[in-house]
């Protein structure tokens, strides 16, 4: 290995300035140089760090991407407890305010259950303390649909018509479990841990003021009920083709489709106060689910379907009552996730969900105080670059006909990037319009939920009739993260993800194309991944390829669903088919990246090492893009990635993709057949 390395040593000189060497000693530090890289290359770039790091009580999982997010919050945490900054907009003020309000424990222990039970009350009660027989499903389901931000028995939201991308439409789709995925309530053995106690449901029960004994038995029922769910709820691996799913019908088309529900009064009650009528188009997602759904609802005791709702309430309250129910929640994050007792300080949820909840006002503060303001230039031209070698990619795609081809390049072409912030929080009067509605009132954290509640409610209504529109993101500027949306074709760098480890600008390029350009490498790939193909470049939901060459692709994608199909973690195997898109982004923003760096180099000569790495910056590229990757997580929550996550664990982001590369394999020295070199490669782009 050393004679490999020495035969790729040719730089110009070592970079010793300051940040140089405390980051080489921090790549230093996460390596495991006694694993051959040919051989494991996840355990050779991580092993130092799964070490060192050992899993932070409270957490279930952990990496460089939670760190990120820890010190992003300790930011925002000073940001909102700062109330002597001057000439901060009403939003930004109503941010600190409903901070406080979150932080203000003994209003909120003085309080207790008391919120929650009123809602309740005014909701109609239910079975915990008394007898049942009222008839009021249809008012039950609208109120707690429409006011308390739930979605029992299906979910029902506005947003982009795939097949109209500049219009917005009502969609409907299969929703209603209380645990993570189907899998928890069909595989009962595997799950029995999960599954007692009715999920500490039976616990929210007695807290509420019902009887040990009445409680169990009307916690049973709903675990039986959301089997029940489970068993008609069609698995995720089984929706990722649009076009098989896209259904688009008048609202009243709904009363056939699935008539145990009173459907225009419940819209009208969801979308108030927007007027609708019976000939509104919607789109639904899941149209068998429905009618399964909808027979399920009419054959249930009224009793059990009125528990089931409630208690879709209670679940989503529990973490803005008291300590007594915090803690509840805590032991059933314990079982669920493994995550040990958490002495999680409050300030830490208080600024989680003020990003939730005016996250843009939050994220105004952030910006200001983080975000220098040629970052956005910087990682503009970046995209630039990975977009150039993505598109120069294409060229060399030997399974595609010419004419999809062209199409393909000129989506790329298209993109669109979004990066940093949406323009419109720098606005104090733009952002104060935007959240203008929003009344947060001081020390009532129960109440200002409620309000947020309806608040996002409005604004959901209000889309409906409305362009959609570029400002509009689905992430807050601080989230460490990124995503691609294919009806606007755009991808979104939050400023968040813009700062170490991912990027610096005092850092060696190989670093920065190894760390952010990947990230931006996998979300451009997104636009041609299992889902994203089947949108053209205006982001509309239609076949623009040749039948040809949608057949070449399948047949291509099958040897990733393979490929990663015989990973396993815990001896539980991966889901190939449910994390194809996810795989083929890892994949092609590799790719793309690692040509971006090259090209990088063509253009401005290869740039000093790091000192002490004994590693070329090629090598530097792919330690870099594994380090971001350094994870560790309990049993129970890589069980329940396994099962939910459409990404695959982070060991197999990195092993999966270097295995498929032929550029990590000729860096490092790799011999044929090395278990980081198998002669079979999938490639796509």
């Amino acid at each position: 290995y050393e004679r490999v390395l020495k035969k790729f040593t040719t730089h110009p000189g070592v970079c010793r300035t300051e940040p140089c060497i405390i980051v080489a000693s921090a790549v230093i530090g996460a390596l495991d140089r006694s694993v051959d890289p040919c051989h494991d290359f996840y355990s050779f770039a991580c092993g130092g760090w799964v070490r060192n790091n050992p899993l932070p009580e409270g957490k279930s999982r952990w990496g460089p991407f939670s760190n990120l997010w820890e010190r992003n919050m300790a930011i925002m945490k000073h940001l909102l407890e700062n109330t002597t900054m001057k000439g901060l907009s009403k939003a930004e003020e109503n941010a600190q305010m409903y901070y406080k309000a979150c932080m203000n424990e003994t209003k909120i222990e003085e309080l207790g259950a008391q919120p929650l039970q009123e809602l309740i009350n005014q909701t109609g009660g239910w079975a915990l303390t008394g007898s049942w027989d009222k008839n009021n499903f249809q008012e039950v389901l609208r109120t707690v649909s429409a006011n308390y931000h739930c979605s029992p028995f299906f979910t029902v939201f506005v947003s982009t018509d795939s097949k109209c991308s500049n219009h917005n439409i009502i969609q409907v789709d299969q929703s209603g479990l209380g645990l993570p995925s189907r899998d928890y309530y069909l595989n009962k053995t595997a799950n029995a841990k999960v599954l007692t106690d009715g999920y500490f449901l039976v616990e929210l029960g007695v807290l509420l003021g019902g009887s040990q004994e009445t409680s169990r038995s009307l916690m049973q029922e709903i675990v039986d009920f959301e089997t029940t769910l489970a068993n008609i709820t069609v698995p995720q691996e089984e929706r990722r083709d649009e076009e098989l799913i896209y259904h688009k019908i008048q609202a009243k088309d709904l009363a056939t489709l699935a008539p145990a529900v009173d459907w225009m009064p419940y819209l009208t009650d969801v979308f108030a106060p927007v007027l609708l009528n019976d000939s509104e188009p919607v789109v639904v997602y899941a149209k068998d689910y429905l009618q399964k759904v909808s027979d399920l609802i009419a054959s249930t005791n009224k009793s059990v379907l009125n528990n089931y709702m409630i208690m879709k309430v209670v679940r989503k309250m529990v973490s803005i009552l008291d300590k007594k129910f915090q803690d509840a929640e805590q032991r059933f994050f314990e079982v669920m996730y493994g995550t040990k007792k958490s002495c999680t300080p409050r300030w830490k949820l208080c600024v989680s969900d003020t990003d939730s909840a005016l996250g843009f006002a939050l994220g105004a503060l952030f910006v200001k105080a983080t975000f220098a303001e040629d970052s956005k230039a910087i990682a503009e031209d970046m995209v630039s670059e990975i977009k150039w070698a993505f598109e120069d990619s294409l060229k060399y795609v030997d399974w595609m006909d010419q004419g999809t081809k062209k199409a393909a390049r000129e989506k790329a072409e298209a993109i669109y990037n979004m990066v940093g912030y949406p323009k419109f929080i720098m606005d104090p009067k733009e952002l104060d319009k935007v959240f203008n509605d929003f009344e947060v009132v001081s020390d009532l954290y129960f109440q200002n939920v409620m309000q947020y509640y309806n608040f996002s409610a409005r604004v959901t209504a209000d889309q409906l009739r409305k362009t959609p529109n570029r400002d509009q993101w689905s992430m807050t500027p601080p989230t460490v993260n990124a995503y691609y949306n294919p009806t606007k074709n755009e991808m979104v760098l939050p400023a968040g993800i813009l700062q170490a480890p991912f990027y610096s600008r005092s850092w060696p390029k190989a670093l920065n194309f190894g760390g952010i350009g990947v990230v931006m490498g996998h979300e451009l790939t997104h636009a041609f991944d299992d889902q994203g193909r089947e949108y053209d470049k205006d982001g509309n939901l239609r076949s623009w390829w040749k039948n040809s060459s949608v057949e070449a692709f399948k047949k291509q994608t099958q040897c990733m669903v393979e490929q990663y199909s015989n990973y396993s973690i815990n001896k539980e195997a991966l889901n190939g088919k449910h994390t194809l898109g996810e795989n083929i982004a890892d994949n092609g923003g590799l790719k793309a990246a690692y040509k971006a760096y090259v090209n990088w180099i063509a253009k401005n000569g290869e740039e000093a090492t790091l000192p002490a790495l004994g590693m070329t910056n090629h090598q530097l590229f792919f330690v870099g893009f594994a380090q971001v990757w350094c994870s560790v997580r309990t049993p129970e929550s890589s069980h329940e990635g396994i099962i939910t996550d459409p990404h695959s664990p982070s060991r197999f982001r990195v092993i999966g993709t270097i295995s498929n590369s032929h550029e990590f394999s000729k860096h490092f020295g790799c011999k044929a057949d090395a278990p980081m070199n198998p002669k079979h490669k999938c490639k796509l782009w």
